[in-house]
């Protein structure tokens, strides 16, 4: 049981990375499970197996009907989630969020669903057993505007906070790329209308995060994926 419970309506900075500091994500085809995991798992009422839905979509004797119920289960995004997410960074051995729980035990049991689901379809794909990360997952409870302010850039860009090698590019997946278009998939509709109200326009968010990430660097330089992260 945690020292801290995790509070309904309040926000969080939620954050792990892999055992041993290795990668989760080998290949874009990882990096996309993880992706869908985290769109199809935040939901009150559960959706039963990924990897279901994936062989009914593979099956052609399947009927028609099942597959589409299926599908809207998975694409669409849930009307009653478990967590609002206002912003995330998966890099190649690690992955952080800000969000917000929705309901009691929301994010404990959004991340047991996650980090269990990908963890087994991990060890099936390369024949493994045991942990994929560190624990459960870690938080740090946003209790002052004032750190929200510094926490929310380092999370929406914190790829960029990160040495990290060419190679590995194609194995980030940030919330930039939903704030920047202005097309939420991942990231709440109401929580990113509430940051760009903030901030005044997408341009003010993107250009403040740049500047609080910018500094975060000069201080420490671009740290190692193989470093724990400093939280600022």
């Amino acid at each position: 049981m945690r020292k801290d419970p995790l509070v309904t309506g309040e926000y969080y900075h939620i954050y792990n990375r892999g055992v041993d500091k290795r990668d989760i994500f080998m290949n874009s085809r990882n990096l996309n499970r993880f992706i869908l995991s985290v769109k199809s798992f935040n939901t009150v009422k559960p959706i039963g197996s990924i990897r279901e839905v994936i062989d009914h979509q593979s099956n052609p004797t399947t009927n028609f009907t099942d597959v589409k119920r299926l599908q809207n289960l998975i694409v669409d995004l849930p009307d009653s989630p478990l967590v609002s997410i206002v912003c995330y960074c998966f890099n190649p051995n690690h992955f952080h969020f800000l969000l917000k729980q929705e309901v009691d035990g929301g994010i404990s049991e959004f991340f047991k669903r996650l980090l269990g689901g990908y963890t087994k379809y991990f060890n099936e794909i390369y024949n493994r057993n045991g942990s994929l990360f560190q624990g459960t997952f870690k938080s740090n409870l946003i209790n002052n505007d004032q750190y929200l302010l510094i926490i929310q850039p380092y999370v929406h860009m914190n790829y960029s906070i990160h040495e990290i090698p060419k190679n590995k590019n194609h194995l980030v997946w940030a919330s930039d790329e939903e704030y920047n278009s202005n097309i939420f998939d991942i990231v709440s509709k109401k929580e990113a209308e509430k940051v760009l109200n903030f901030y005044g326009s997408n341009e003010n968010f993107k250009n403040e995060c740049l500047e609080v990430t910018s500094a975060i660097r000069k201080q420490r330089g671009k740290t190692s994926l193989l470093k724990e992260d400093s939280l600022p």
